[in-house]
């Protein structure tokens, strides 16, 4: 006859290790195939370390730590892995959240993919040239969308449109 203690730290240790598995992120680069693929090593010689952290390991800056959460001027905003065109300032808002938001990406430019990490589920957003990580998408965004792509800010570049000649 099976022990009441045992039974009841087994059933516990199997909840414990489905709990984890659930709570684990599930970065966007084991689940695709991307056109522009790198070793660890030839990421971490192109990015700084902050865009490392979040592009390739699925890390956040701190809120209100960009400069592109002040940039106001036209322009684009690229991949800071691959300089994939991803938002046009057209689309870029104020949030008050303290990272860049946007209500649209430009086409075919990203990707997303469930996120489950810190005990909730959320869609993460990426680069569909790259895989690497941005942020994440809310329902909770301006018309015309209503969505609400909070990004990294370290994970953009911004490319501003060259004023015309008069």
């Amino acid at each position: 006859m099976i022990d009441r203690r045992i039974l009841l730290a087994s059933v516990a240790g199997l909840f414990g290790f489905a709990a984890f598995r659930w709570l684990r992120a599930s970065p966007a680069q084991a689940a695709e195939k991307f056109e522009i693929e790198k070793t660890d090593a030839e990421w971490r010689a192109q990015l700084t370390p902050q865009q490392y952290e979040i592009l390739r390991n699925q890390g956040t800056e701190r809120p209100g730590s960009s400069p592109l959460l002040k940039e106001h001027r036209k322009g684009i905003f690229a991949c800071a892995g691959c300089d994939l065109p991803l938002f046009s300032s057209e689309t870029k808002y104020e949030s008050g959240t303290g990272w860049p938001s946007f209500y649209k990406p430009l086409d075919n430019a990203v990707g997303t993919t469930s996120d489950r990490t810190f005990g909730m589920v959320r869609t993460e957003v990426h680069c569909r040239r790259c895989g690497g990580h941005l942020g994440h998408v809310f329902d909770d965004g301006p018309k015309p969308t209503g969505l609400r792509y909070c990004m990294d800010g370290f994970a953009l570049v911004f490319h501003p449109v060259a004023p015309s000649a008069t």
